[in-house]
């Protein structure tokens, strides 16, 4: 069960003088932990406030019938509940608040676990976060799929957990923004346990990142994950030894079937509650040389409390000896900051001449010799190298020759299926929506809320509901690809091309994201270790056509391209790769000039897709579009529908109600011309009533600019409300093209092809054509990104690069459709 209340934490050093609590929890470190819990503040004491220094700190408190002062960073660092703070709805209340009641509380407070989630990319750390919370994060079988901490809060045998899911990362230096934010978030936010998820079929590399927990002096418990690809090859892992020699306990599951959770979760709580007897904090034996420097400027950093509260001395030491210049930083306010950094000095330049090599390094290779050590007394492997027949598929997906082709098709075959098959519901949702309006016509009387109810929800929303379908055949491919390894693989492939324009391989990774979604793809390239090159890639992102933009060329291809539709489609999207490889050498050479990154990538092992994992993926997809459609792009109808509606006294050019009377009274016409000519009469007397709403006047202001691109002030106002999201171009059309006869009236796809221009050079030729409808598609793809993606632009980068997006695109974006359109005409 999932709950989505969780309560604000409440420390120590937040009760107000004269104030009682209860004790909770102490989160602080090391000797700090060791001394306040000697001096009575453990879980379930009560502990009282007496008053303040006369600068306000320390505080002097009463625990156990005895005072003791701390100071408030130190006060800080226990959590605690009180009257003022306590949730009475949870407890029993009978009329006050007494001692008993706040005890019975706060060990209810004291049951409340805070876990997260750490481990490699590929380790299966998101799968076990979805199963154990019920959650629905994304799953991907690539690094960088987790781009920031989420969290989960749910129940589990008798205690309630809250677990945050971190971003997978090979170690927690100070390489990549994700390793940063890791160490950052277990050493500030201070979790009760870390769950340190390894993959089982790689157990050298991911115990890398063991290590350097183990550095950290923390709780970790190992969740030894697909664990059953071990037994598959042969191998013999004696994780039980194993967890005894590093002081960790390890649990061995399987994420993807959920077997071992509980297990793991009955592990946590033993560890969290002190109970576990393989628990034990060791030190990584480094070497006399190595141990003797650690040794000395632990000592130094010993004597600043405020630091060695906080973080273990002897990992701030380790990190200052690898040149961390992040922990450097984090001392700085250490009254001996510069006896401290002197020494470091002096112990790097001893240690990289007696080894002669970096200081970084030399740690490096004693974590893996610890490693090795320890793997060689518990793990034995099976002398036939399996891994080999595995890799023979790897013979044909990144082959020289045919690694191209068969990515080529895979995209070829990715786009005609989201045609095909995703024609067949399209057009039964597309029948259920006609239904519904006629029905809604039919049933209510003439008038505005009739008219809001059928042109504006209906027509907008039921006009892009009806891609729905498409939308999750899309993202089926994208997830089979992500979570079966091949998208690692296309990376791979793909180096040298995006090594030519001036990005890293793993670029590509995000660029594909783009084809999804615009905005996790902008996220996700902080798995880039060069800013530039993080930058660069943002820049290109927008114009990968993303799936908000496939209703607009769903629409538009079905309507004006009935012949190839798969391959028109492919088109659009190799001119938004071509557009990017061609920005992307403009701003290398203008903006971004830089040294080559090296290319390291990890190709992580073949899998199989579980069906439940893309089950996920598209839920979670078909999820997020219905809740679009139920909020950004019903609230865009409606405006639309009103600015169109409105105002309702116009002055007409003619007396059309004068004209249809006449043609009625003419006996000189049949009954099917007097239909035909009355019809066209209301049809201009309804365009005519659009072009003088609101929102005609605003399309007929910005017309000038788009006149040369073929486009009519309609496509115009399509355009406008596009900014806020793609979707919204085709529940706009599905408004503003409801300016025909009920005899007449069809879906969005026929009135598309009905549309003629009412005055001007072009009066009584069609609106839309295929060279039209080529170039709209074209200024759809390129022009100003959604306003998500400038906010996620922002986030990633800084303001400036945003606002350079939503200008240089749309620039591109006319150029591109105003030469499609000349050139075409010309033609």
């Amino acid at each position: 069960m999932q709950n989505n209340n969780i309560e604000k934490e409440v420390f120590l050093s937040d009760i107000k003088t004269g104030e009682e609590a209860i004790i909770t929890k102490v989160i602080g470190h090391g000797a700090f932990r060791k001394r306040i819990t000697e001096m009575g503040f453990v879980k379930g004491k009560k502990v009282k406030v007496i008053k303040n220094a006369p600068l306000q700190d320390p505080v002097e408190y009463e625990i156990m019938g005895y005072n003791v002062s701390l100071r408030k960073s130190e006060a800080k660092l226990i959590e605690v509940v009180s009257a003022e703070f306590a949730d009475i709805a949870e407890v029993k209340f009978e009329g006050c608040i007494d001692e008993h009641t706040l005890k019975t509380y706060a060990g209810e407070k004291g049951r409340k676990i805070n876990v997260v989630l750490v481990g490699n990319p590929n380790s299966g750390k998101t799968t076990l976060y979805n199963y154990a919370s019920g959650s629905h994060e994304r799953v991907g079988n690539y690094s960088g799929v987790t781009v920031d901490a989420r969290e989960a809060t749910f129940k589990k045998l008798n205690y309630t957990f809250k677990v945050i899911d971190l971003p997978g990362t090979y170690s927690i230096t100070e390489y990549t923004p994700e390793e940063l934010f890791v160490r950052t978030y277990i050493a500030e936010k201070h979790p009760d346990v870390v769950i340190n998820v390894i993959d089982a079929s790689n157990l050298e590399r991911n115990l890398y990142l063991t290590t350097q927990l183990i550095d950290m002096n923390i709780k970790v418990v190992i969740a030894l994950n697909m664990s059953d690809e071990l037994e598959k090859r042969g191998d013999i892992l004696d994780y039980k030894a194993l967890g005894k020699m590093m002081g960790i306990p390890i649990i061995p599951t399987i994420a993807s079937k959920g077997k071992g959770i509980d297990d793991l979760f009955a592990k946590i709580i033993d560890v969290y509650e002190d109970r576990d007897e393989i628990v034990r904090h060791i030190h990584i034996n480094y070497g006399n040389i190595i141990e003797s420097s650690i040794s000395k400027i632990q000592a130094l950093i010993k004597i600043s409390r405020n630091i060695t509260d906080k973080y273990s001395s002897r990992y701030i030491a380790i990190k200052l000896l690898e040149s961390d210049k992040t922990t450097l930083n984090q001392i700085a306010e250490c009254s001996n900051f510069e006896k401290i950094k002197s020494q470091t000095e002096i112990e790097i330049i001893r240690l990289e001449k007696e080894f002669e090599e970096k200081s970084s390094t030399i740690i490096t290779d004693a974590k893996y010799g610890f490693i090795a050590g320890a793997l060689k007394e518990t793990f034995s492997q099976k002398p036939e190298n399996k891994t080999v027949k595995k890799r023979n598929i790897d013979d044909i997906l990144t082959n020289k020759y045919l690694g191209f082709p068969v990515f080529i098709f895979f995209m070829w075959l990715m786009f005609q299926t989201t045609f095909t098959v995703g024609s067949y519901p399209m057009v039964m949702i597309d029948s259920a929506v006609s239904w519904i309006g006629e029905t809604i016509k039919n049933t209510m009387t003439d008038g505005p809320l009739r008219d809001l109810l059928v042109d504006g929800i209906i027509g907008g929303v039921g006009g892009v509901i009806v891609f729905l379908p498409n939308i999750l055949i899309l993202f089926f491919f994208i997830s089979f690809m992500e979570d079966s390894g091949y998208m690692a693989r296309a990376s791979f492939i793909m180096d040298r091309l995006m090594h030519k324009i001036g990005l890293h391989g793993k670029s590509f990774i995000p660029i594909l994201m783009g084809f999804g979604c615009n905005v996790p793809a902008i996220m996700s390239t902080r798995t880039l270790e060069n800013k530039k090159d993080r930058i660069l890639t943002m820049m290109i992102i927008p114009f990968m056509s993303c799936s908000a933009r496939l209703p607009v060329y769903v629409l538009l291809i079905s309507a004006f391209f009935p012949h190839n539709q798969g391959l028109v489609l492919v088109s659009i999207y190799i001119i938004g790769i071509i557009i990017a490889i061609l920005v992307a050498l403009a701003m290398k050479k203008l903006m971004f000039s830089k040294q080559d990154v090296p290319f390291v990538m990890e190709l992580p092992p073949y899998r199989i897709p579980t069906i439940r994992n893309t089950s996920i993926h598209m839920w979670h997809k078909a999820v997020q579009y219905l809740q679009k459609m139920g909020s950004v792009i019903l609230i865009a109808s409606i405006l639309i529908w009103s600015l169109g509606y409105f105002p309702k006294n116009i002055e007409y050019s003619t007396n059309y109600e004068q004209k249809i009377k006449e043609i009625g009274n003419d006996i000189h016409l049949t009954e099917k011309a007097k239909n035909t000519k009355i019809e066209e009469l209301q049809l201009a007397k309804e365009s005519e009533k659009q072009e003088k709403s609101y929102i005609g006047q605003i399309g007929h202001f910005i017309e000038p600019v788009i006149r040369p691109l073929g486009f009519d002030w309609k496509i115009g106002v399509s355009i406008v409300t596009g900014l806020a999201a793609k979707e919204i171009v085709v529940s706009t059309m599905g408004v503003l093209y409801q300016a025909s006869s009920e005899e007449n009236s069809g879906s969005l796809q026929n009135k598309l092809q009905e549309q003629i221009h009412q005055n001007g050079n072009l009066k009584g030729q069609k609106v839309f054509n295929p060279l039209v409808a080529y170039a709209f598609m074209l200024f759809v793809l390129i022009y100003f990104p959604c306003v998500a993606v400038i906010a996620a632009i922002k986030k990633e980068s800084d303001i400036k690069w945003a606002v350079f997006t939503m200008f240089y695109t749309t620039l591109i974006a006319w150029i591109v459709a105003f030469c499609t359109f000349q050139i075409g005409s010309l033609l």
